[in-house]
């Protein structure tokens, strides 16, 4: 009877895990106003897995969540940044939520 627990245990994990949105975070040079954010916003959100963005003009940081179960290619978010005139300099998947992202950084000024 143990076992059984603990393998639903497991399975509910995983089950919740793979349900579970990414953030992919991109370090951006050349952002250097509000419009910029904005341009950056838009774009990112005209991909069908897109579910929010976040820009931090201050860090040069651009966050992603994707609805759960997608991705975005790394080359797809390079092409389309690339295309609006930025310089991706890395990305990275975290299982960060933007709103722990956000707190980070306010805690950083």
């Amino acid at each position: 009877m143990t076992s059984q627990r603990i393998a639903a245990a497991m399975l509910a994990v995983l089950v919740s895990d793979s349900a579970s949105a990414a953030t992919i975070e991109l370090t951006v040079n050349g952002l250097v106003c509000g419009f910029c954010a904005q341009g950056i916003e838009k774009t990112l959100r005209r991909n069908a897995a897109t579910d929010d963005v976040f820009v931090s003009l201050e860090n040069r940081l651009v966050a992603i969540v994707t609805k759960p179960e997608t991705d975005i290619a790394d080359e797809v978010l390079r092409k389309a940044l690339e295309d609006a005139g930025y310089d991706v300099k890395a990305i990275a998947r975290t299982e960060r939520s933007l709103q722990s992202l956000r707190e980070q950084l306010k805690a950083k000024k």
